[in-house]
């Protein structure tokens, strides 16, 4: 897939010099940009290439970057750089996902196994902030799928509320993620719940809405931010008890990562709700 368009739009690929660590690093590839004018010159062919993540996509250039094929060609959300290439003679848009800026994107990059997130997905954002990652959702689902995204900080939601405005597949929630009781007429059964609350009670939260909208042997994945839970314990203690927590809610966790060099003493984990009973057990 060779490039039909030069770079559009704002902030670089990857992390700037002054992020942490030296670019996108992991199985899914990444990297730091250079600089606007030097990919202009032409010095490096331009890319995009399948993730083995359904939905999400590299950008092969000056450096290696994550990309969504973006659901609202010509806009930005939060001022990433988009990039057009030619594919069969038809022109594709992509966004630039950044590892600094999503938890996702970065336990992409670290190699998590599996996301879940697919096209055609119905997905539970707990969390969802100003629409950041959950814009590259949208895009990761498509036009069939559907993202819930439950926010409960005004001035973050409004933000959001704009992000859904331009994709039809983000349904907007104004709500607190302790209390699903509150928005049960708002949401049907998920596939999928990803959690981002930065909460002490957050295993409790994600097992709460798990119970009112997970379909059993649905995935969830939470990020865990280890001073948000307990600041004076280590964080390796601190994702040691939240995963116990989570087994105590039928929430079986599968895989376990730190999101270093992206985010400092974070972990995601990922498993499965109420696993199916595999065929011909009894």
């Amino acid at each position: 897939m060779k490039a039909a368009a030069g770079a559009r739009g704002g902030g670089g690929w990857g992390a700037g010099r002054g992020g942490r660590g030296r670019g996108a690093r992991g199985r899914g590839g990444g990297g730091a940009a250079r600089s606007t004018s030097r990919r202009r010159k032409g010095a490096h062919a331009l890319s995009v290439e399948p993730h083995r993540h359904q939905g999400v996509f590299l950008y092969r250039g000056a450096e290696d970057a994550l990309a969504t094929r973006n659901l609202v060609p010509g806009q930005s959300v939060y001022g990433e750089r988009r990039v057009t290439v030619t594919e069969g003679g038809v022109k594709q848009e992509y966004r630039a996902w950044s590892p600094f800026r999503s938890k996702l994107a970065a336990a992409i990059l670290g190699g998590v196994g599996q996301i879940h997130i697919q096209p055609k997905a119905r997905v539970l954002y707990l969390g969802a902030a100003s629409g950041t990652t959950v814009s590259h959702v949208s895009d990761i689902i498509g036009p069939d799928g559907l993202v819930y995204a439950v926010e409960f900080s005004p001035r973050a939601g409004r933000d959001l509320l704009n992000v859904a405005k331009q994709r039809p597949n983000i349904i907007p929630v104004l709500e607190d993620a302790r209390h699903p009781l509150r928005y049960r007429m708002l949401i049907g059964m998920v596939d999928v719940i990803f959690a981002d609350v930065a909460q002490p009670d957050q295993a409790r939260i994600v097992a709460r809405n798990a119970h009112s909208f997970l379909r059993n042997g649905g995935h969830f994945l939470v990020s865990i931010k280890a001073n948000c839970v307990d600041s004076t314990a280590s964080a390796e203690a601190v994702f040691a008890s939240e995963v116990r927590k989570l087994q105590q809610e039928n929430l079986k966790p599968q895989e376990q990562l730190t999101l270093e060099p992206y985010e400092r003493d974070h972990a995601v984990v990922v498993g499965v709700y109420r696993p199916l009973a595999k065929s011909g057990s009894k």
